[in-house]
């Protein structure tokens, strides 16, 4: 039997092209009659009806009618075009979660099943394997084993940033700028890097971030960085865009995680969600405010209009225009708050003027971030914020009063350490795990954080810090900081630049 399912009458963002998986998951569902799978349709039928007057596209066997869904699709028509009277199956299924289809499309756009085979299938990933995890040393490898094994499409939406991509590259970068001052003579057999953070004690000072679409890299997406997480008992950050359900990723494990929320215009999902929150053994929600609209992200668009052949075209892909409000304010901050037991932060804090307004409306804590370069460019590099951000709070002896988190650009245990030793109460690990994610699945997690853990521990032992409350600003030289040079590192033989139009 397939069902379907029928949401209320909201924005039906079903996007074939690269992004979000519009607001699935924060719909309730509907459940309506199931409908007998009856009609049998071949390949022959289904490869006839690729015009606008008649646009079928199938998509894991089912055959669906997309003709009344071109114009609203947030993507613009071209990409639906493109796979008009042809099997969709695999890049939907690398794009987005698995119940997006019954959600959001009526009942009549359902055909029926697909009967026989297409000629040819394209392939997936490239020839060859991986190497054996032995061969792992370090964040970058998994960068660059994810480049060589990811469909281009994926490779560029998980690496690509805004415009030049300098915010990007300098966010990593700003750690070069940082150095150390040792101390020596100190007993550091035994070194604690665990800690408590948001209502969660873990194993790390570092948690792993919020990063959509998880599957698009690898079949088990979020549930296998879930596994991780338990695992290692570091803290996993639930997408509001993850490939799989809310319900499927806090059911995987029974390790309390924290949820990334974007806000929607109607409030009510938003409401629904804090609730969900509550009963689930999530133990903070992060309000991401750092998207009113989607940045440029020049490699993914590129890709994905590469085969459109309409040179009139001006139609642009924004998968947060109908999911993120660009009308959230302070006030809508205050209303979470006044709604919620949960502790409430905001990610996407880019000033100094900014924490102290967090402060001000009683917010538990924020996050430093400029989503990973993907949003604005030109916005200074998280740590550099950091640095700016501290010495006023402990000036005004507010430091005491939230925590501050930071991501971007964070691929070393150093670069954790300085985060730390400038004030940080944790570190945000993004692109790293899903790279690692992308290449070994669940094992490639472990190995990610393993090797994050044993970079912060050895750190620390050659600082002469035993303990991560001992961790300052006297063990960090920031006089170069500002100078933002980029720093020539290997992460720069990894980096794909921008191309030109072929």
């Amino acid at each position: 039997m397939f069902k379907i399912f029928r949401p209320p009458k909201l924005s039906r963002s079903l996007g074939l092209g690269l992004g979000f998986a519009a607001s699935a998951m924060m719909t309730t569902s509907i459940l309506c009659d199931s409908i007998p799978i009856t009609r049998k349709i071949t390949v022959d039928e289904l490869q006839k009806h690729k015009s606008t007057d008649s646009t079928w596209v199938a998509i894991n066997r089912k055959v669906y009618d997309l003709t009344d869904f071109l114009q609203k699709h947030p993507g613009g028509s071209a990409i639906i075009m493109k796979f008009a009277g042809k099997d969709a199956s695999k890049l939907f299924n690398h794009l987005h979660p698995i119940y997006v289809l019954d959600q959001y499309l009526e009942p009549e756009n359902y055909l029926g099943e697909l009967e026989g085979e297409f000629a040819t299938e394209p392939k997936a990933k490239s020839e060859g394997g991986v190497p054996p995890l032995s061969r792992v040393f370090n964040l970058h490898d998994f960068e660059f084993i994810s480049k060589k094994v990811l469909t281009p499409e994926t490779w560029a939406y998980y690496s690509g940033g805004s415009d030049d991509e300098i915010t990007m590259r300098d966010n990593h970068s700003a750690f070069a700028r940082i150095f150390f001052n040792p101390k020596v003579l100190v007993d550091v057999r035994n070194v604690d890097i665990s800690t408590e953070m948001m209502g969660i004690e873990t194993d790390a000072p570092f948690y792993l971030t919020a990063v959509a679409m998880a599957q698009m890299g690898h079949p088990d997406g979020e549930l296998s960085v879930a596994r991780a997480c338990k695992e290692e008992n570091v803290i996993q950050m639930i997408s509001s865009t993850s490939s799989y359900h809310f319900d499927d990723i806090t059911k995987e494990t029974t390790m309390s995680k924290w949820f990334q929320l974007y806000v929607q215009p109607d409030r009510s999902h938003s409401h629904q969600m804090l609730k969900k929150c509550e009963n689930q053994n999530v133990k903070a929600v992060f309000v991401t405010v750092d998207t009113p609209v989607l940045g440029f992200r020049e490699k993914d668009f590129r890709l994905r209009y590469a085969d459109v052949e309409d040179d009139d075209t001006t139609e642009q892909f924004d998968p947060i225009k109908d999911y993120q409000d660009p009308g959230i304010t302070w006030a809508d901050i205050d209303d979470f708050k006044s709604r919620t037991n949960l502790p409430v932060a905001i990610k996407g804090v880019q000033r100094v003027e900014d924490v102290l307004l967090a402060i001000d409306h009683k917010v538990d804590a924020v996050v430093l971030s400029n989503h990973g370069g993907r949003q604005l460019e030109y916005s200074k590099p998280p740590i550099e914020v950091l640095a700016d951000v501290m010495p006023i709070l402990k000036e005004r002896k507010l430091d005491d009063k939230i925590d501050i988190f930071i991501d971007g650009g964070v691929k070393r245990g150093t670069d954790v350490v300085k985060a730390l030793c400038l004030g940080a109460k944790g570190v945000g690990i993004g692109r790293p795990y899903i790279y690692a994610n992308s290449a070994y699945g669940e094992r490639g997690v472990r190995k990610a954080i393993q090797l994050l853990k044993n970079e912060v521990i050895l750190t620390m032992k050659l600082l002469g810090v035993t303990k991560l409350e001992d961790l300052n600003e006297d063990l960090i030289d920031t006089r170069n900081l500002k100078n933002r040079r980029f720093h020539n590192d290997v992460h720069n033989d990894i980096y794909e630049p921008l191309t030109f139009p072929k």
